[in-house]
């Protein structure tokens, strides 16, 4: 089974030179608060996307690649603003099926309520294929498929120690980690039983191996200034590649 490797680099101010070939990803903004990393996320990113309430966010400091969605949420003055810069706007209210974070991850060449929090993370499924990383103020979100090993670098002065896995989708019948305070050694998890929350990360390399689809999460570190903030939902993913 082949092995994918893990790093939240990108919410580095500079990234390591031992780090590996620099990271290619686009960034998608949803209709949320944006996160303190929003300035480096969007100075790297190859693809600059916005949900069409994201847009409202980026009133008149930023300028998206592309604004897509239902145009639900989306200002006037704000749509007008941007068509008049030339960002392209796609209208897909014909299409009711799909989340405003489908839509948009659907373009990329290669949630307050919880059913909004839901659909991201189904999101993750739809396109296990892509590594997809979810981001808020207060956690990342990515999921680790049963098709590879996984090794996962934590960047210890951004985020950690706090940290999760969860079964997505199917029981997990055998799951082994290394690196976390308390590893799991061939175990079973479902929801109904055990699952592996409020772990802590142990190590800056972690190991994850397991025969279905699980949930890595790990809480990002609040600086003293966003202690009083509390962004509970996901409000930006970055896409960096294929897996």
């Amino acid at each position: 089974m082949d092995l994918m490797t893990h790093s939240s680099s990108f919410l580095l101010p500079t990234v390591p030179a031992d780090n590996g070939p620099a990271l290619t990803y686009a960034l998608v903004l949803l209709n949320q608060r944006l996160p303190r990393f929003t300035p480096l996320l969007w100075k790297h990113a190859q693809l600059r996307l916005c949900a069409d309430g994201g847009a409202n966010r980026l009133f008149d400091e930023y300028k998206p690649d592309v604004i897509k969605g239902d145009m639900d949420s989306i200002r006037t003055e704000v749509l007008d603003f941007y068509a008049n810069l030339g960002t392209k706007t796609i209208d897909e209210s014909h299409d009711q099926d799909t989340t405003d974070l489908h839509k948009c991850v659907s373009h990329i060449p290669l949630g307050g309520r919880f059913d909004h929090e839901i659909g991201n993370i189904n999101v993750l499924c739809r396109f296990r294929t892509v590594r997809l990383v979810l981001l808020s103020e207060d956690c990342l979100i990515q999921l680790l498929p049963s098709t590879h090993h996984h090794e996962i670098y934590v960047q210890s002065s951004t985020e950690g120690p706090h940290c999760g896995l969860i079964p997505i989708g199917m029981p997990s019948g055998s799951t082994t980690t290394t690196g976390l305070q308390w590893d799991l050694t061939d175990t079973e998890m479902r929801f109904g039983g055990l699952i592996s929350t409020s772990n802590i990360v142990k190590d800056e390399k972690v190991t994850v191996r397991s025969d279905s689809d699980l949930l890595w999460t790990i809480s990002i570190k609040k600086t003293e200034m966003h202690l009083t903030e509390a962004v509970k939902i996901l409000a930006a993913v970055a896409v960096y590649g294929d897996i």
